[in-house]
């Protein structure tokens, strides 16, 4: 890396941060739970638009593109960060409120923070008239959290494909990089029983107990280990039953399990195929599994490019916050370019806290830091 950001482009990040603070706020407002974030992609669609940038489009997975210099091209360079939320109950407005030292809003660090600092750089390089020295794709992307599945960044690789030769997504603080992803499989099982009156009809299988059975041998398990290798599992949700005084005719579970290590995640989907035969043919209900969701680990990528590429990030990282930064293992949506075969790496751009709850905040000195970070890593690929 030998591009730094001059005086030239300092002076323009520090007079343009209040309007980043504004840009912010108008996002936030606007709610986008997962596989709904049709009203946010409009917006940040429209501010393409006004700033010049007319080829930005929506695609069918509500992902807002735009492509710079990508004809013909198969060496492109991905930007993200996702537009979608963790908040599937919220109207428009979203909450938003700030003191001197926070801003506080469902979604302002995951990921809202994170899409400004990429637009206001793509801003800066209309305004200049820049040209990208390989082929760009700024995206602001649907579907990366829960059940959004990582719809939006899969699209990009489909109709990209071939041609994507890194991606680097903003998702998370700037004191830690992640570049080993995180693979999950998710279900819903639902539990049938015949059910009854608690009394009339005691001794009748019980839906309930025939769930809280397997969840119980769920929980027995002790997780595989591969090296340095970590692997989850957890049950989330639930639900079921009539009353106090009813033998539950039904009932339904959320289950996942989640590991940084192919083999981990493989083993740990044979276990639970088993423990579902087992509870089948037992009889105590019928049992029928539903895949929600499915995450894979990274794939047979490139070391020598993906070390690169984590080390540009961590040296920008700590050039502007002055902190260490740290590699570590997540789910994030460079889990499909790394099974894919693609370097991608997740980068931070902020210091907040409260991620995924009602009072999640952003710290406001951080913003600055965030632009700084977001334009090196982004203007390094412009003539």
């Amino acid at each position: 890396m030998s591009f730094e950001l001059n005086k030239e482009i300092l002076d323009y990040i520090d007079s343009h941060i209040d309007e980043a603070k504004a840009l912010l706020k108008d996002i936030c407002l606007i709610p986008a739970p997962s596989n709904h974030e049709e009203k946010r992609a409009e917006f940040v669609k429209n501010w393409f638009h006004s700033i010049g940038a007319k080829e930005a489009y929506i695609d069918e997975a509500l992902n807002v593109v735009f492509p710079m210099n990508c004809e013909g091209r198969d060496d492109i360079t991905v930007f993200m960060a996702h537009t979608d939320t963790v908040f599937p109950d919220m109207t428009e407005p979203m909450p938003y409120s700030e003191d001197d030292e926070k801003i506080y809003s469902m979604g302002v660090i995951d990921d809202t923070i994170d899409l400004v600092v990429i637009l206001m750089a793509v801003k800066y390089i209309m305004e200049k008239g820049l040209k990208p020295n390989c082929g760009m794709l700024f995206v602001a992307n649907s579907g990366e959290e829960g059940l959004g599945n990582l719809k939006g960044v899969k699209k990009i690789c489909e109709d990209f494909s071939g041609r994507i030769k890194e991606l680097y997504t903003f998702d998370g603080s700037y004191d830690h990089i992640v570049n080993k992803c995180v693979g999950s499989h998710r279900y819903k099982i639902k539990f049938a029983t015949e059910g009854g009156h608690s009394f009339g009809a005691f001794g009748n299988n019980n839906a309930i107990h025939a769930c809280a059975k397997l969840v119980t041998s769920l929980y027995n398990k002790e997780v595989p280990k591969n090296g340095n290798s970590k692997t989850t599992y957890n049950v989330g949700v639930v639900s079921g039953g009539t009353s106090v005084n009813t033998i539950a005719q039904d009932c339904e579970l959320m289950y996942e399990y989640r590991s940084d290590d192919k083999e981990c995640l493989a083993h740990m989907e044979n276990f639970f195929k088993e423990e579902i035969k087992k509870a089948q043919a037992e009889g105590k209900a019928e049992i029928t599994v539903e895949i929600v969701g499915i995450r894979p680990c990274g794939g047979d990528v490139d070391k020598l490019a993906l070390d690169a590429m984590t080390n540009k990030c961590k040296k920008i990282c700590e050039k502007y916050s002055g902190i260490e930064c740290k590699t570590s293992s997540a789910s994030t949506d460079a889990n499909i370019p790394q099974s894919l075969g693609i370097p991608a790496v997740c980068a931070g751009v902020y210091l907040g806290g409260g991620a995924h709850t009602r009072g999640e905040w952003l710290l406001k000195s951080s913003i600055p830091v965030g632009l700084r970070i977001s334009f090196e890593l982004i203007l390094d690929y412009f003539n």
